[in-house]
């Protein structure tokens, strides 16, 4: 074919151009019998010529054009239509663009890569480039080329390596993809726009066309206080939800809410629990719902699953309404190997390491980014900042983090590839997740990142000036399996394990810590959270509420799974709404009621939070009483409020139990999980209990209590007694 000749550029080929005096128009159109070229008054210019067996057709004219300004009619099985010349158009990236993207310094690339609707000359289209820079050739294809690669390829900028075309006609909603030719030749599997907006829900996977409306937003209030929500200082809690399981419409065939219908049904619920926060599991766009989203292939795109882009900023607008913030959790360190996405994109090793020691990932089998490359790191990079400024998310929860920093993440000796200086660390991917936090924190230092990181890797949410990595919080998980595994003792035998309690203070304010029951927790055959504890239903219940009363008084931010919060009795499954049918019965109903008021009783509380991650914050009052599986310690925020917190981890009533105080004042029983009212045996000390001036515990003062069975207490002093410490 003649026009293989001119895969690089097609524009120095297609299209018109000067011949002498005269002018030569050609066109690659396949399917057409006859083809011609008229001005657009409709006076005509000819008839093309066909030149060769795959649809090339040229016009020869004697004289120049007046005007550049032209159109085909072209005849083809269906009929004659009229048709632009997508070759008559311009380069579309600016020389400016064209080198922020070779640099890697591009922060919106969403503004210049992708598919965006242009009007070019009085002509609406859509503005079509890709980074694909090893690429013999691209054509992008669609329904509206017949997925035809010979009807619309791709001018390569060779300073940046993007490849771009304007396609006139092609409108919003409009399917397409790209396909590409290796430069030693042969076709690779058709490609969805790693740039994309929108795409078709799957398993389709095609991208969309998608001209994003105008935002509407209402959350003017919420963006001006977004920073001091979420500083270290303030209260967080957050309650984890996959939206595909949440809730479920049963009688429409088990289909998906909405997100219109999430957020009128989930947000108000998180916000009458008392929550702050709801971080979604991954809406980037993911071919596989098993994955649930943590291999997605649309870094651009949220999940056509519930709706429409606006439709996903109307949601985060709603939530900012109830006061709740959004957190996204979002993955850089890997992304699955489906032809259709990024893997080999241009034939080559593009976005991923080419050597498998570090390009693979053997624990999901997906590709790892090749963090060192400034152009795929400037994608990552982007995408983060997309999500924050077009949709007005408050933070990003990073997936995986432990399995970026460590070379040898998942590893046997002899299957990785040492750093230059022969260690461990990845040294491009410390270097990109610095540079993540540092651009976020530039260009909107109200938002927060949050690390799931699960090693000792060091100063994880430390300044990065101090050698830290940069982000707002690290998810402690070292304190979540060790609190587990106490609980997951009969209490006979919690005697001898206390230290796995009281270890996690040992390093608490080491980083800022968001305390988390997430969903791989309840997964995989590691079963409901109510079915790790102990007992008989009723004492399974009775730890449950323990646990999940100390996790709010423990220091550090909170979070929850959707179903935690109500005792979910099955492990999760992505493919069923939760059982919220349970909620008829009262011990499950009774955690709900704890929840709720432990999130309420923890934002009211500044001693619960202020000093989150502050050693001011926090007082052992007794961690040695492991005969009778007893812990008490003290809270504390800025103006000295106390809270003092009492655990009794054996199904055994404590009376007459002292415990020293550090004031003297009358101490409300802010929560006894107990109470009657949370499906316990209401056992507790009456509501209040008045300190005695008897020492106990390196203190002056003390309280007298009734420690009731499997049980947290809670007590803070009522300022209403004018006793307030």
């Amino acid at each position: 074919m003649l026009l293989q000749r001119y895969w690089t550029d097609p524009f120095a080929y297609l299209g018109m151009h000067h011949e002498g005096d005269g002018a030569v128009v050609r066109a690659s159109l396949p399917h057409a019998a006859r083809a011609f070229a008229r001005r657009r008054d409709g006076s005509m210019l000819g008839e093309f010529i066909r030149i060769d067996d795959e649809g090339l057709f040229e016009l020869q004219l004697p004289q120049r054009p007046a005007s550049m300004d032209y159109v085909f009619d072209v005849e083809d099985a269906n009929g004659r239509t009229q048709v632009e010349d997508a070759y008559r158009f311009g380069p579309l990236l600016g020389d400016v663009d064209a080198y922020l993207i070779a640099e890697g310094n591009h922060l919106k690339l969403w503004e210049v890569l992708g598919a965006r609707r242009r009007t070019i000359d009085g002509v609406d289209g859509t503005a079509f480039a890709v980074w694909a820079p090893n690429a013999l050739r691209v054509s992008v294809v669609g329904d509206f080329n017949d997925w035809d690669g010979r009807r619309h390829p791709m001018r390569k900028r060779v300073e940046c390596g993007v490849w771009e075309i304007f396609v006139p006609g092609v409108a919003a909603g409009a399917r397409y993809k790209y396909e590409l030719e290796r430069a030693q030749g042969g076709l690779l599997a058709l490609k969805s726009d790693p740039l994309a907006r929108h795409a078709e829900r799957p398993p389709a996977t095609a991208s969309i066309v998608h001209a994003m409306e105008p935002a509407a937003w209402t959350d003017e209030a919420w963006m001006r206080e977004r920073g001091t929500r979420q500083r270290p200082d303030a209260p967080m809690s957050v309650y984890e939800v996959h939206l595909g399981s949440w809730r479920r419409r049963a009688a429409e065939g088990n289909r998906f809410l909405t997100y219109d219908e999430l957020a009128a049904e989930l947000l108000p619920y998180a916000a009458d629990m008392g929550f702050t926060h709801v971080e979604l599991l991954p809406v980037t766009e993911h071919p596989f719902d098993g994955s649930w989203g943590y291999q997605p292939t649309g870094m651009f795109a949220p999940t056509s699953r519930f709706g429409t882009p606006e439709a996903f900023r109307r949601f985060v607008d709603a939530a900012h309404g109830l006061g709740i913030g959004v957190i996204l959790d979002w993955v850089p360190g890997h992304f699955p190997s489906d032809p259709h996405g990024l893997a080999l994109f241009d034939g080559t090793h593009l976005y991923e390491y080419g050597d498998p020691r570090k390009g693979f990932q053997p624990d999901w089998n997906t590709l790892i980014y090749n963090h060192g490359r400034r152009e795929v790191a400037n994608f990552l990079v982007a995408s983060a900042l997309y999500w924050i400024e077009e949709f007005h998310v408050d933070g990003l929860r990073v997936d995986a983090v432990a399995s970026m920093l460590y070379l040898d993440y998942s590893r046997r000796e002899g299957e990785w590839v040492p750093n230059d200086q022969g260690g461990r660390e990845n040294v491009e991917a410390i270097a990109f997740l610095r540079r993540v936090n540092q651009t976020l924190a530039q260009v909107c230092d109200d938002a927060v990142t949050i690390a799931e990181e699960s090693t000792s890797w060091p100063l994880v949410t430390g300044a990065i000036a101090d050698g830290g990595l940069g982000f707002g919080y690290k998810w402690n998980m070292g304190w979540m399996h060790d609190t587990l595994e106490y609980f997951g003792y009969d209490p006979v035998y919690r005697r001898y394990h206390q230290k796995d309690l009281t270890f996690g203070l040992v390093y608490a304010f080491s980083e800022r810590f968001v305390l988390p029951f997430s969903h791989d927790e309840v997964v995989h055959g590691k079963r409901a959270l109510i079915d790790k504890m102990p007992g008989d239903r009723w004492q399974r219940f009775a730890n449950l509420r323990m646990l999940l009363a100390l996790m709010f008084a423990h220091p550090g931010k909170k979070l929850l799974f959707m179903g935690d919060e109500f005792a979910a009795p099955r492990e999760w499954n992505h493919d069923a709404q939760l059982d919220w049918d349970v909620l008829a019965d009262g011990l499950h109903a009774g955690v709900a009621s704890l929840v709720r008021d432990c999130n309420h009783l923890y934002r009211d509380a500044p001693a619960l939070y202020e000093y989150d991650a502050d050693p001011r914050g926090f007082e052992w009052i007794d961690f040695a009483d492991t005969g009778n599986s007893v812990l008490a310690f003290s809270r504390r925020g800025r103006g000295d409020q106390r809270v003092v917190v009492v655990l009794n981890a054996t199904p055994v009533v404590r009376y007459e139990y002292r415990l020293g105080v550090p004031q003297a004042g009358t101490y409300r029983e802010a929560i006894n999980t107990d109470s009657q009212a949370y499906g316990g045996s209401n056992v507790g000390n009456e509501g209040s209990v008045r300190s005695q001036p008897v020492a106990a515990h390196g203190h002056a003062d003390s309280l007298l209590l009734t420690l009731p069975p499997l049980a947290t207490l809670v007590f803070a002093c009522d300022p209403a007694n004018g006793d307030a410490p």
